[in-house]
């Protein structure tokens, strides 16, 4: 049972020693969830910090995500970092150029990059498929980790890379390296919350695991609200709702009382 939220430092001490658990939340519920069932690191979005997201989560490691084209200058996104670590960010992921990142690692703010595919830069490298499937692709991502890393990032999301290759470039570099379809080589697997329960009604994407469907009981759950409102409605339409007892009541002299002085 963890008692207390780690640090930065205390997840770089990590590396290599077990693989941690990351998911993407995005509701309160979500989070909480994540808290209970022993989560180790959570992504965000910003608007969801806040005192009662860390009442929900304590101990959860949150990663506020500062999406890219949301903020545009360096200093853009110095501001969205701050105010997402004063609302109970612990780092910030941040997809932008990388002095950008040397920017907020000059202030102290902890940066997460992004390598692999990366999905608001995906046409640079053919769309929305595995990325390091060659010798020169693989060579490529090994070359941005190295420079997130003189830029100050203390982590990155691999996502869809050979896990070989992942494998090879986490044994490497001293990020904390967060896999997303990148093979168990990292030093924690990442999914969307929405994948896990069953929520997305689209494709999967291959690395998904889903565990519950949440989809056939959310269908089911939008035909019994329905099937309410439409009693509801027959209800008032045949004067059956509402009751006396759904009413508030008045002493018969009182009523009396009211109605003599209204005609008078």
């Amino acid at each position: 049972m963890k008692t207390k939220r780690p640090t930065v430092a205390d997840l770089q001490a990590m590396k290599g020693r077990r693989q941690l658990t990351m998911l993407r939340v995005v509701t309160l519920e979500e989070a909480a969830a994540a808290e209970q069932a022993g989560i180790d690191l959570v992504s965000v979005p910003p608007a969801l910090l806040g005192p009662a997201f860390r009442e929900a989560a304590p101990t959860v490691f949150a990663f506020p995500g500062l999406e890219y084209g949301d903020f545009i200058t360096a200093d853009d996104y110095l501001r969205g970092a701050f105010q997402a670590m004063k609302a109970g960010g612990d780092a910030v992921y941040c997809a932008a150029g990388l002095s950008t990142v040397r920017r907020l690692r000059e202030e102290g703010i902890p940066v997460c990059g992004h390598v692999g595919l990366i999905p608001s830069k995906a046409t640079w490298t053919g769309g929305f498929k595995a990325v390091g499937k060659t010798a020169v692709s693989a060579l490529e991502i090994w070359r941005q980790v190295k420079a997130l890393e003189e830029a100050g990032a203390f982590a990155a999301e691999i996502e869809v890379v050979p896990g070989d290759v992942a494998a090879a470039i986490s044994a490497r570099t001293s990020l904390v390296m967060l896999s997303m379809g990148a093979g168990t080589g990292c030093d924690a697997q990442y999914l969307f919350a929405d994948d896990v329960l069953g929520q997305n009604r689209g494709h999967y994407p291959r690395h998904a695991k889903v565990y519950r469907n949440f989809a056939i009981e959310y269908d089911r759950l939008q035909q019994e609200r329905i099937a309410a409102f439409r009693e509801y409605a027959d209800d008032v339409r045949s004067g059956v709702y509402p009751q006396k007892g759904h009413l508030v009541g008045i002493e018969p002299a009182e009523l009396a009382a009211f109605l003599d002085r209204l005609d008078a």
